[in-house]
């Protein structure tokens, strides 16, 4: 059974830095598709980030491009989200999402993905 484990979030300053990391176990890890998904209080589920099996091309929201970088250790069954200059409105609880079947096409679909972190807690103080 796969289960996908975040840490990393804490409260930090704005302009600060944070790498969440979600390890992951009960499959094989290269054949799935990773994603970072993040969810404010009273808000939707929204994607940040996606990397691909395989070759691990990578896909970010455009409110975190040049500031968000996702990346996959296939050795270490992990994936990583570094999150630099952060801003107030990141504020969120940031979720790891795994999915072995996914297409290109639906990569920022939650609905999408099989598998789902407990959430790590990123605050980012004004």
């Amino acid at each position: 059974q796969v289960q996908l484990v975040e840490s990393g979030g804490g409260l930090v300053q704005t302009g600060g830095s944070l790498r969440l990391s979600c390890v992951f176990s009960g499959g094989t890890f290269s054949r799935y598709t990773m994603a970072w998904f993040r969810q404010a209080p009273g808000m939707e589920r929204e994607f940040v980030a996606a990397i691909r099996r395989g070759g691990g091309s990578t896909y970010l929201a455009d409110s975190v491009k040049g500031r968000f970088t996702m990346s996959r250790d296939n050795v270490k069954n992990a994936v990583y989200l570094q999150i630099d200059s952060l801003l107030p409105e990141d504020t969120a609880v940031y979720y790891c999402a795994g999915s072995s079947s996914i297409i290109l096409s639906s990569l920022r679909m939650a609905t999408q993905y099989q598998h789902w972190g407990q959430g790590t807690q990123v605050i980012v103080s004004s």
